[in-house]
């Protein structure tokens, strides 16, 4: 069975993700599966879209190969972890300047690289089903996938909150920040898919499925996030979290539990992320990625939530205090 089904229908080149077992985490070959697929169907006139799907109703893509990208680490090969990041950003890239329309759906989990493959298209459907994060703090790595560019552009500080503390967010959510473009019922969806691969006129069935601006208010306070997470330092943003209100509770029960080397080098990337182009962004986390990849807390954090699933990561340093910034800085 392909990890990655493709094919043309309608005018449409439809790609399926289909790993379910997986959770259509990426691996080599669906990178370069649906790479391929784009590359082929580029200059193709008789695809006139591209519409990306999944098979598995869990999940759009729950993110990158991490476990198999720690087995290499824990048997001595670097390379491979940054062989395969090389090559998943530059297939965001391809997506983010892909001459088509690239039109994503996300009716269930999206994280990390999953985010790649969707928030760097043109069209990104959302329904009331899909949950969007970066999570990579809690493993003992950074948000990457061109992240730093897109959640470092969105407004309030929201961008850096969630880097940070990897909070999950609905599509509700996505549409009002701007990383959807479109909301669509989950109910509705089938409808809307047959419709796109009947080779029906893409805005008329956007138009007709779907919605463009949110209803709903924000499932977290921006007002509380832009007035913590504006501060000068992690170490000021944990001080501004007076465990006053539920919201503040959690946020800082959430980052005391998460590495505290990936919390300064992401908050780091969020920072020049904002001035940076993409491919900036993108050549910035390969670098950054490729180092901590190699550092205690990768290994440490995919075997705590990952393999052993024991949720008690003891990282290395265990305080904001002893990281050395002078580690990753000059990769920035």
């Amino acid at each position: 069975m392909a990890v990655v089904e493709a094919e043309v229908v309608g005018g449409v080149g439809h790609i399926v993700l289909n790993r379910p077992e997986a959770l259509n985490s990426l691996n080599g070959a669906m990178i370069d599966g649906i790479r391929a697929a784009l590359d082929a169907w580029r200059d193709d006139d008789a695809v006139g879209s591209v519409l990306v799907t999944s098979s598995s109703p869990r999940a759009f893509c729950a993110g990158g190969d991490i476990k198999a990208i720690r087995q290499s680490v824990v048997e001595g090969d670097h390379e491979a972890g940054a062989q395969y990041f090389s090559a998943e950003y530059d297939l965001d890239e391809l997506i983010a300047s892909y001459p088509k329309p690239y039109i994503a759906v996300i009716d269930a989990a999206a994280f990390g690289g999953g985010l790649g493959i969707s928030i760097h298209g043109s069209i990104r459907i959302v329904t009331e089903n899909a949950v969007l994060a970066m999570p990579e703090t809690a493993i003992g790595f950074v948000p990457d996938v061109g992240s730093s560019y897109f959640l470092s552009r969105l407004p309030g500080h929201v961008g850096r909150y969630l880097a940070l503390t990897g909070t999950r967010i609905t599509g509700s959510d996505a549409l009002a920040l701007g990383l959807a473009t479109h909301f669509c019922p989950s109910d509705a969806l089938d409808k809307l898919q047959a419709e796109i691969l009947g080779g029906k006129d893409l805005d008329d069935v956007l138009e007709r499925y779907t919605t463009s601006t949110s209803t709903t208010e924000l499932s977290f306070d921006t007002g509380a996030v832009a007035a913590v997470f504006d501060k000068a330092s992690l170490v000021d943003i944990i001080d501004a979290l007076q465990c006053d209100t539920p919201w503040s509770r959690t946020t800082k029960t959430q980052l005391a539990t998460l590495s505290p080397t990936s919390l300064m080098a992401t908050d780091a990337l969020i920072a020049y992320g904002a001035d940076s182009t993409l491919r900036e962004c993108l050549d910035r986390e390969l670098r950054v990625a490729t180092w901590i990849i190699g550092e205690p807390d990768f290994a440490e954090g995919v075997r705590a939530v990952l393999v052993d699933k024991d949720r008690a990561p003891q990282w290395k340093p265990l305080v904001l205090e002893m990281v050395r910034p002078e580690a990753f800085q000059q990769l920035l």
